[in-house]
């Protein structure tokens, strides 16, 4: 059994989502600048819950939001997504009843295709469903660690393709992107990378990004990412999020993936997202 944390801080508190992942945090007010002290505290519990919900906020201004996001390090820019008039290192998510699809669908760690992936990403909701909507979570650390250690011994050193095109191309048209305008990166990941924060080893494989692993057939291939993708997802690693307005979630990409419910359609979704840039994967 795991054992559930208490709240260890001082200047927040850390209310633990689930045994294995998450927890929502109090006391902090992020439409203000956060102070120092508070912020080491913060960046503590987002390298041991992997994600952070920040509840009971107000809308955060978006220099306030860039700014936070900054606290981290560099931002990193979408490579295809249309972003906030004035605020080029705000990716902005909407849904509505005429979108064609909504962010995140299918499990995910951002832009993972990127040769440097994001480290983490910001979203705060503004506009919310009446019901639904909710983001799912998976921890990358346990899926790794519950592997057989022959599968283990297989996958350590294998690295994988990732790429982009097949999500991008004609995805933002209907938000005035067109083909031309953007980006389609692919990039060489190992298939398990070590945090370089924590030391901890996890999957780095999902079914939005990784096509292939290098040195493997074809067939080979297929199968070992099916076997990956659907032991990441298995229910035991997951979370499932409920959004209330204005509240914020800030996610760690090296260690964890994300999957966002479509199920209010046609009612409207919209949030404002700012994505910390990475290091290349290890």
């Amino acid at each position: 059994m795991v054992a559930i944390r208490t709240n260890e801080y001082e200047l927040i508190v850390a209310k633990p989502f689930a045994p294995n992942l998450g927890a929502e945090i109090y006391g902090v007010d992020l439409s203000q600048t956060v102070p120092d002290d508070q912020f080491a505290e913060i960046h503590d519990a987002f390298l041991k819950y992997q994600v952070l919900f920040f509840k009971e906020q107000k809308e955060i201004p978006p220099e306030q939001h860039v700014i936070f996001g900054k606290r981290f390090g560099p931002l990193h820019a979408h490579p295809a997504a249309p972003t906030m008039v004035g605020h080029p290192e705000i990716f902005e998510i909407h849904a509505t009843k005429d979108s064609k699809i909504a962010n995140g669908e299918f499990w995910h760690s951002d832009v993972s295709c990127d040769e440097t992936p994001p480290l983490g990403t910001m979203l705060q909701i503004h506009i919310a469903p009446q019901c639904g909507g909710d983001t799912m979570f998976s921890d990358m650390y346990a899926a790794y660690d519950d592997l057989s250690q022959p599968i283990k011994t297989m996958i350590d050193g294998l690295s994988a393709l990732h790429t982009s095109e097949h999500i991008y191309k004609g995805r933002y048209s209907d938000r005035g992107k067109q083909d031309a305008d953007i980006n389609c990166p692919e990039a060489v990941h190992p298939v398990v990378r070590t945090h370089p924060d924590t030391g901890k080893k996890s999957l780095f494989v999902n079914r939005t990004f990784t096509t292939r692993i290098l040195g493997l057939t074809e067939s080979e291939s297929d199968a070992v990412l099916k076997l990956l993708f659907e032991h990441a997802e298995h229910i035991r690693y997951q979370i499932r999020f409920r959004w209330a307005l204005n509240d914020m979630a800030f996610w760690d990409n090296r260690c964890c993936m994300h999957r966002a419910i479509w199920d209010y359609w046609p009612e409207e979704r919209k949030g404002r997202r700012v994505t910390v840039k990475g290091d290349r994967p290890v």
